[in-house]
């Protein structure tokens, strides 16, 4: 059984017992959350699919960690000029274990 689920603004393919990084979330660690936005739920071969989502479906999740992603580096240059700018950015992101998925 697998269910397509949006999350922060973004849509996910998620199964039980699956960790997932989302976008940062406003949930402390180790808190339950539910995500009732759910697009599309397969169950053994039965479809069920939302237009835009499914009346009364809902993914549960539990909320592990909150981590920094990997550093990317803006590099900006221009040529002759002497011109150069170098920036970092890291991502927060929220580590989610999904514990439920009900269509």
């Amino acid at each position: 059984m697998y269910a397509i689920v949006e999350i922060a603004g973004q849509q996910f393919k998620v199964q039980k017992d699956q960790k997932i990084f989302v976008h940062r979330l406003d949930a402390e660690a180790g808190s339950k959350i539910e995500f009732d936005r759910v697009l599309l739920v397969d169950n053994g071969g039965k479809v069920s699919i939302g237009a835009p989502a499914i009346a009364g479906a809902l993914v549960t999740a539990q909320v592990n960690d909150h981590v920094k992603g990997d550093t990317v580096i803006i590099f900006r240059k221009k040529r002759r000029k002497g011109y150069v700018k170098r920036n970092g950015h890291r991502q927060s992101f929220t580590q989610i274990t999904i514990t439920g998925i009900k269509g």
